[in-house]
């Protein structure tokens, strides 16, 4: 292999040391969301080692020479967090030449939605502490960990309208006025009860049982449950929420 190669743009030629396309590292930031009775929140850690220390941050770290990415997104959550088994999955990658003061740092995200009542995450490694953060409420953050946040809550809210997660943070019996909570909270909008209703009277997918909410001070109301083969079935020909 030749030590150089030059690169054509335009009408001009660069020659770039070959060698110089192999100085970047890559990282794994984990934006874990939390969802419980209508409020979202960011699973954060406190950083205790530079740079930026002290400072919130999601879970994230450098990857391994010999390992790949979903390998060490698994693995830096669990370092740091404690928390294994999260249901992660690439969502975008961050590559701004000066996003990390050390060097050329290109950070891939990954994304998960959880019930954060039911998960226990404690500091290990070198993070301080972690703490769920709500959505509205986020400290300054490291890096540019804020970007990528924002960015998630996009991708969230697009999953939201095509796949079923929110399955993992509703109750397997769920009332409509769950329903409508979810996707008001995580879409950041207020729908109208009867309107909601009606965009939701086709769903071949929402299985509406002959049981009731138990131990509740109002009119109980009718309970209902998913159906995961109606809804891919529907996902395969193209549905999508259109709320």
């Amino acid at each position: 292999m030749p030590a150089s190669r030059s690169l054509i743009q335009g009408d001009d030629m660069y020659a770039i040391p070959i060698r110089d396309f192999f100085k970047s590292a890559f990282s794994v930031d984990c934006v874990i969301f939390g969802y419980h009775a209508g409020e979202l929140k960011v699973l954060l850690i406190q950083r205790g080692s530079e740079p930026f220390e002290n400072f919130w941050a999601l879970p994230g770290d450098l990857v391994y020479p010999d390992e790949d990415l979903d390998s060490a997104a698994n693995r830096v959550l669990m370092d740091l967090t404690s928390l294994t088994d999260i249901p992660i999955r690439q969502v975008h990658t961050f590559g701004k030449v000066d996003r990390h003061p050390l060097g050329r740092v290109i950070t891939v995200a990954y994304l998960a939605l959880v019930e954060f009542t039911e998960l226990s995450p404690h500091a290990s490694s070198w993070a301080r502490q972690t703490r769920w953060h709500p959505i509205s409420r986020i400290p300054r953050l490291a890096f540019d960990h804020k970007e990528i946040l924002d960015r998630s809550v996009l991708d969230l809210k697009t999953l939201v309208l095509t796949e079923d997660i929110w399955s993992k943070v509703l109750p397997e019996k769920f009332t409509l006025t769950q329903f409508q909570e979810f996707f008001e909270c995580v879409l950041n909008k207020r729908f109208d009860k009867g309107n909601f209703r009606k965009k939701l009277s086709g769903a071949p997918f929402l299985r509406q049982l002959n049981e009731t909410q138990k131990n509740v001070s109002h009119r109980p109301s009718l309970l209902y449950s998913l159906d995961r083969k109606k809804f891919q079935s529907a996902r395969a020909k193209g549905f999508a929420f259109d709320f």
